[in-house]
């Protein structure tokens, strides 16, 4: 990545931070008992006759709490809308997908983020349904690329394969020197520094998505099911808490690798390997995540629904593998009809003219035909 594109994307997260100043927190407390605006309790809300660009402006409040992956843009939409839309107040936690699923579930937010959709074998579609007291929806709102960021003295430009992510995250590979990386790096100079690994520790979407391409490209070594769950994969490291956590724990330990989301990588002035998954070295850019997002196949349930089935074993030459997209779990009919029509009017946005903020943030802008199918299915909410 370029020091000027570093430094754009940088600028953007530095005036995303801002957003929830005076309306709302991002502190890392839960605020779990609050539950004025939550599906069934109601938060005042009101049509308005602005508009955000798409949607008539809803005034009210809405509370939603989830992945932190999508945080940077979270917060950066939420600043644009209220800005946009008088009278609205969204707060937005990135407590994680698990945290966020589970208290969607007991009614305690109005909608949720999370890096993996409703998981049926866990019962969460059946609970989340019941919650709603309508079918609830999964739409799939932010590509967040899944960086590889490391800290290793004097290496700036690095690839790496499959089987050596595996073997490197299972504790087989344990230092920068070792043959097999010499190999994919020739010309390299790699020093002889025992790597540090670090993953989230928290139940989180992310590792589910990692996990599952670790599964698909190199199943002989990855041989745990992915789960949101890290303590499962039987990874060598430290766990740590939040995006945050290993963006931070990474930056401050030379000799280590993490998988974090890219936004958190760009912000935290992270290196980032490259991948090669057969098709060449590939690097993470906003263009060669959205060219995997792009090839995902959508899994719809009556034309609503919007599953991806993600490719992570993709060899497109120019496409970079390692992806997830943050879902937004909405009820597609709530019970307060105000709030169903704030949550229209803010997805509305999000979907629309609020993708055009994506790339500058660290994420890629959702491929036109799965954007088209997820403002269909936001339309329907009510």
């Amino acid at each position: 990545m370029s020091i000027t594109t570093r430094t754009g994307i940088l600028a953007a997260l530095a005036a995303g931070a801002v957003v929830l100043t005076g309306c709302g927190s991002d502190s890392g407390s839960n605020n779990s008992s609050d539950t004025s605006s939550s599906a069934n309790a109601g938060g005042g809300t009101s049509a308005s006759s602005s508009s955000t660009g798409g949607a008539d402006c809803a005034s009210g409040s809405l509370k939603a709490e989830g992945s932190t992956a999508q945080k940077n843009a979270m917060e950066q939409w939420i600043k644009d809308f209220q800005g946009k839309c008088s009278g609205t107040t969204i707060t937005y936690n990135g407590t994680g997908s698990g945290a966020g699923v589970s208290n969607f579930i007991a009614k305690q937010d109005d909608f949720a983020g999370s890096d993996s959709a409703l998981d049926p074998a866990k019962d969460e579609v059946a609970k989340a349904t019941a919650a709603c007291g309508s079918p609830a929806l999964d739409l799939p709102m932010v590509t967040g690329p899944i960086a590889l960021a490391y800290k290793v003295n004097g290496v700036k430009d690095l690839t790496l394969t499959p089987q050596l992510i595996t073997k490197i995250f299972l504790g087989k590979i344990t230092s920068w020197d070792d043959p097999a990386i010499k190999a994919a790096n020739s010309g390299a100079s790699l020093p002889a520094t025992k790597i540090t690994v670090f993953y989230r520790g928290d139940s989180s979407g992310t590792t589910q998505n990692f996990e599952k391409y670790l599964a698909a490209n190199d199943p002989a070594e990855f041989t745990a099911k992915p789960d949101k769950d890290s303590s499962k994969a039987g990874f060598a490291g430290q766990g740590k808490t939040g995006s945050q956590g290993v963006q931070q724990a990474i930056g401050s330990t030379e000799g280590s690798i993490g998988y974090v989301e890219w936004s958190f990588a760009v912000s935290g002035n992270l290196d980032t390997a490259k991948v090669d998954n057969g098709g060449g070295a590939v690097e993470l850019t906003a263009d060669s995540a959205g060219a995997a997002v792009a090839a995902a196949k959508v899994a719809s349930n009556g034309g609503k629904d919007l599953t991806l089935k993600l490719d992570y074993a993709t060899k497109t030459s120019g496409a970079y593998p390692i992806i997830l997209v943050t879902y937004e779990i909405v009820c597609s009919k709530y019970a307060d009809a105000k709030i169903g029509s704030l949550v229209k009017s803010f997805l509305t946005y999000t979907a629309g003219d609020g993708q055009a903020a994506l790339q500058d943030l660290g994420y890629a802008p959702l491929p036109t035909e799965i954007q088209s199918q997820v403002q269909a299915a936001v339309a329907s909410i009510s």
